[in-house]
């Protein structure tokens, strides 16, 4: 007997909108299970990961933070995703754009001006949109699969921060820790208090960003021509449409955004470089996209759920002595749950004996 999956002649719609549901419902399951594998009392477990972070001001202040970064790079990868271009590599996007951004208050420590920010966020922008242009240009041009060369590029920038905050730009002052010098006011986002809650101005711009990515994506030519590209090329270019130039603009978005992200991630967290800037959040924001439906809106919200999980990490370290490592297991069983429960959308499993299988040969 084998098991075959046979494409549906029609979605359900109700389930297209269940689904993310669902898997958010499995993945709560399967934590715990392995809470209770580990010793722990499950519901204990549950509690601690999923809900105790974000029950005071604190934790919501530090939810904003950690789901910031993941929302924009999101949002870029989303458009990605939706012009069919597998872009894989916005870790190595996002440690690139913090690298250009940063050159201003590491190679110019003395330029104390409030262009100095903006000006940063500027070349975070255009940093991560030249890196990702590589494996798009290597798509066109040579026909280059995009999803090895952009995971690969991820070392290549992360190798590349290394040699620097060890080499050329390690600080002086830094007792010789590979580090840079420590940003100077200007090039630093400091929290704001809104009522009540301390935020930094990277998440009313990832808000914007979603408001935006909504309004072209719905009403405007551009977002016809992504989801056209994406679901029919050959449709796409009988309208006139060019994929040459969508997958050029869609890794340049996507990079740029994840860039963006970088770069705030350092200005408001590290207020300097290290060998490590970020705790995964270009791999996880590929979760974040699926689980969203690649739609601005559920992206936003599946970037607070994904970012409870590494708040949640650090709550049962802490609280239940178990390894923060477990949050990315449950972020990789909920990415496998998304795609799961997408895949029986789509196709319905089919039971074939070995009978059957003799009387149509």
């Amino acid at each position: 007997m084998r098991i075959e999956l046979v494409k549906r002649a029609e979605q359900s719609r109700v389930m297209s909108y269940l689904s993310p549901v669902i898997a958010v419902v499995l993945t709560v399951v399967f934590a715990g299970i392995v809470f209770s594998l580990q010793g722990h009392n499950p519901l204990s477990g549950i509690w601690y990961f999923f809900l105790e972070p974000v029950t005071s001001l604190w934790g919501i202040e530090q939810l904003a933070t950690k789901a910031t970064p993941l929302i924009i790079i999101a949002l870029g990868l989303a458009v990605c995703y939706l012009s069919n271009n597998w872009n894989i590599g916005a870790e190595g996007q996002l440690t690139m754009g913090a690298i250009c951004g940063s050159i201003l208050p590491v190679m110019a420590p003395d330029f104390v001006n409030p262009i100095v920010l903006p000006l940063m966020l500027l070349m975070a922008m255009m940093g991560g949109a030249l890196y990702a242009l590589i494996p798009a240009k290597l798509k066109t041009t040579f026909g280059t699969n995009e999803i090895l060369t952009s995971l690969m590029l991820v070392y290549c920038a992360n190798l590349f921060l290394d040699w620097m905050v060890r080499g050329p730009w390690r600080s002086p002052q830094g007792f010789n820790f590979p580090i840079t010098v420590d940003f100077h006011e200007w090039a630093v986002l400091n929290a704001v208090d809104i009522g009540g809650l301390y935020l930094n101005l990277s998440a009313p711009i990832a808000l914007l960003l979603v408001v935006l990515l909504a309004v072209v994506m719905r009403k405007t030519l551009m977002g016809f021509e992504i989801k056209v590209l994406g679901q029919s090329p050959r449709a796409g270019s009988f309208a006139g449409f060019s994929s040459r130039k969508m997958t050029t603009f869609a890794f340049a978005l996507s990079g740029a955004l994840a860039g963006l992200a970088g770069m705030m991630v350092v200005m408001s967290e590290i207020q300097k470089l290290q060998p490590v800037i970020s705790p995964g959040y270009g791999f996880t924001a590929i979760i974040v996209a699926f689980l969203g439906r690649l739609n601005p809106i559920g992206i936003l919200i599946a970037g607070l759920v994904i970012a409870s999980s590494y708040l949640g990490g650090e709550a049962i370290q802490t609280s239940l002595q178990m390894s923060s490592k477990v949050a990315t297991v449950i972020q990789g069983v909920l990415l496998f749950f998304v795609l799961a429960c997408d895949t029986l959308i789509l196709y319905r499993v089919r039971f074939v004996s070995g009978s059957r299988e003799s009387a149509n040969a």
